[in-house]
């Protein structure tokens, strides 16, 4: 039985009074006119003019009255979010530490100890040698609300670091120096970065790029060791506002490569890694649509590229001629070249087959020599994890299923043997024969077979609750791995599904352009028809699927309570992309320009406009019921701002015509990820998972 809303339940906190009611923002009459086409905002205020500063105490009290009434609905459930808690923490290994990695003389890992909520880097040396402590991140979160680290980076010479740490969840990143030999910390600091920090000229300069007032990464920037930030150098400079920048070493370490795009094309540019401030070399001068990146070994560049098919060719160049791209792979539409690393002795390709994860080893003397690396499962994600060396013999792979924990794998390349190194420890257990898995395809309204893989125990009977994930978007892939929180719902009878709906790569990259601009809708029709082929499958039933997705996962919750508000049970939604039409019409946000080859750009495009208002979640609520809804924000999150889901719930409050449950939290502070630290966001989770089972009535 689903849970309604009890106005009985009251929460008195001090100096607030008793809760007993939900807040509904004040209606202030606003409206914007595109194309002839004018659309009402009445809950615009919302928006503290001053962002990213949020001071306005209109605003500011509104949220926390959101928060208290938040608080109030879930505080009779803190006895099942604490067991729900208590079993996941169970599932981790506190004191835990990642296998060993050589890079250059030194063995590199990561450690939590009992009980932290960060993690410890340490290295020591291959010769042999103690244990050195490079960085402590707890010490770095100790007394802070929030903390997250950005980039990290050795020096070539191991004598080095540079790493970068944000503090308040805005992901403007602050980097510092270490000299490891000492312990010291150097005096340089370079705050408002938002990148990975280079090495470069011997290990006395590093590259990085700045976010700018609206949070984009326009530049790349060399920093001299010991030198003022002042006289730092602007390497390159990006004159789309659309266009992000980065930076990252070759392969052999022998060139800087800088690299600028969007979401459907990008450029990149080649300089000496020993002399930063030399020559610039432009590989291939953007085309629309046309996205590639590149390597370099022996004077020959290695380029993927979309240029001759959507799923990518691997093509090759003299570094003489950049431009003159020759195929060493052709693209192809049964495989999906996802990516490529180069070796010294041979070079690896990764991508998926019928949305299964491939890795195969090829050699740079004999073209027709494949050596794909065969995997046990018929359902599971792998791929290459850290290979920092230029010579390996051995690579260290990755690899999951939704049934077999995670594991880290080594791949004798010249014996073609693969070696456990690690499987993900559960210390409060876990027997994988309790539970199966399968790959289904449910035929979306418009023909398409749409992917599908579940997990439940074996010993489910019948139609039961289940919980469906999707995200579709940006070609990003929701691969089938573990989770062991994901466990609490499995063991409680409920099926856990991911729905692989287009918008996502996870088929391919026309799998990805199915779901984007005019053909957005694709992606919340699959997700529905994936959801209804699961109750004629006989996995669950009306009314007791619990749904969720987060940011632009969110803007599909938006979108498919709207449509099809009587299927779902429980919708969670985080840091939901809820307001689509009004943030891609306002280019002073730090992702608008940037994500119109995404959603469309209806300054400009009055089609796009009209489209983006006919689906976008926040414009489209109308007078009827609507599932019980939980709602996350974060008031630093500059990727979705935390008054998009903010208007959504004030809309949704005024609107709708049911009693189910709507509560909505903003983390006051923390940003897009929600809380740091390994349990502090398993809380979350825990609370997440305490509602679901609220509103579908399940017990235990």
């Amino acid at each position: 039985m689903r849970g309604m809303a009890d106005s009985t339940q009251t929460l008195t906190e001090s100096g607030k009074g008793p809760v007993s009611a939900p807040p509904q923002a004040v209606k202030k009459p606003h409206s914007f006119t595109h194309h002839g086409i004018t659309v009402a905002d009445d809950y615009a205020w919302l928006r503290d003019p001053g962002y990213p500063e949020v001071t306005d105490k209109e605003v500011l009290a509104h949220l926390e009255a959101e928060n208290r009434w938040f608080e109030a609905r879930m505080a009779p459930h803190q006895d099942r979010i604490d067991a729900l808690f208590k079993e996941m923490r169970a599932r981790i290994k506190e004191a835990d530490k990642s296998v060993p990695q050589k890079d250059g003389d030194w063995l590199y890992w990561i450690e939590f100890e009992e009980g932290a909520e960060y993690k410890k880097w340490w290295r020591k040396p291959v010769a042999g040698g103690p244990d050195e402590l490079i960085l402590d991140e707890v010490a770095l979160a100790e007394g802070k609300d929030y903390f997250r680290l950005g980039a990290i980076s050795v020096s070539q010479n191991g004598k080095l670091l540079a790493y970068a740490a944000d503090d308040n969840g805005s992901e403007r990143f602050t980097a510092r120096f270490k000299n490891l030999e000492t312990g010291e910390m150097l005096p340089d600091e370079i705050p408002g970065t938002l990148s990975s920090l280079v090495w470069v000229a011997g290990d006395k300069g590093v590259v990085y790029s700045l976010a700018n007032e609206q949070w984009r990464t326009d530049n790349a920037r060399l920093h001299w060791l010991g030198e003022p930030v002042e006289k730092d150098v602007e390497l390159y400079h990006e004159d789309d506002d659309g266009f992000r920048v980065g930076s990252s070493l070759s392969s052999n370490e022998k060139w800087l490569v800088i690299g600028a795009s969007d979401h459907e094309t990008s450029e990149a540019r080649l300089i000496r890694a020993d002399d930063p401030m030399g020559d610039q070399i432009l590989v291939k001068k953007r085309q629309k649509g046309i996205e590639y990146d590149v390597d370099e070994r022996d004077g020959v560049l290695y380029i993927h590229a979309n240029d001759t098919h959507e799923n990518f060719r691997l093509a090759t160049a003299p570094l003489s001629n950049p431009g003159e791209w020759t195929t060493l792979i052709e693209g192809s539409d049964d495989f999906y070249l996802t990516g490529f690393d180069l070796f010294r002795d041979f070079y690896v390709i990764e991508g998926r087959r019928a949305g299964l994860d491939q890795i195969e080893v090829r050699y740079y003397d004999d073209p027709a020599r494949v050596e794909p690396i065969e995997f046990p499962e018929a359902s599971y994600s792998a791929g290459l994890a850290n290979n920092p060396e230029w010579h390996m013999d051995k690579l260290r792979l990755s690899y999951e299923s939704m049934v077999m924990p995670a594991s880290v794998l080594d791949y004798d390349v010249a014996a073609r043997t693969l070696e456990t190194l690690k499987v993900q420890e559960i210390p409060s257990g876990y027997d994988a024969s309790l539970y199966a898995t399968e790959r289904l395809e449910i035929t979306a309204r418009d023909g398409t077979a749409i992917p599908v893989s579940i997990v439940y125990r074996k010993d489910r009977e019948g139609a039961g609750p289940l919980y469906l994930y999707g995200y579709g978007a940006y070609g990003i892939s929701i691969d089938p791995g573990f989770s062991t929180a994901r466990l609490s719902l499995v063991d409680r009878g409920f099926a856990y599904a991911i729905a692989h709906i287009r918008g996502g790569d996870d088929m391919g990259r026309a799998w990805y352009k199915a779901g984007k601009l005019e053909k957005r809708t694709n992606t919340f029709n699959d997700f529905v028809d994936c959801a209804r082929g699961l109750i004629e499958r006989g996995f669950t039933s009306e009314g007791q699927i619990a749904i969720a997705g987060g940011s632009a996962g969110g803007e599909l919750m938006g979108a498919v309570i709207n449509s099809d508000p009587h299927l779902w049970g429980a919708v969670v939604a985080h840091v939901p992309f809820v307001d689509v039409l009004s943030t891609m019409l306002d280019e002073t946000l730090p992702l608008t320009p940037g994500e119109w080859p995404e959603w469309g750009n209806p300054i400009e495009d009055q089609a796009a406009f009209e489209h983006i208002l006919s689906y976008s979640p926040y414009d489209q609520i109308k007078a009827q019921a609507y599932p019980p809804l939980m709602v996350t924000a974060g008031l630093n999150d500059p990727r979705v701002t935390y008054w998009e889901p903010a208007k959504w719930v004030a809309k949704l409050r005024e609107l709708k015509t049911d009693s189910n449950e709507l509560i909505f939290k903003t983390n006051m502070g923390a940003g897009h990820g929600g809380k740091s630290g390994r349990f502090e966001s398993l809380k979350e989770t825990a609370e997440e998972f305490a509602f679901i089972l609220w509103q579908l009535g399940v017990e235990g």
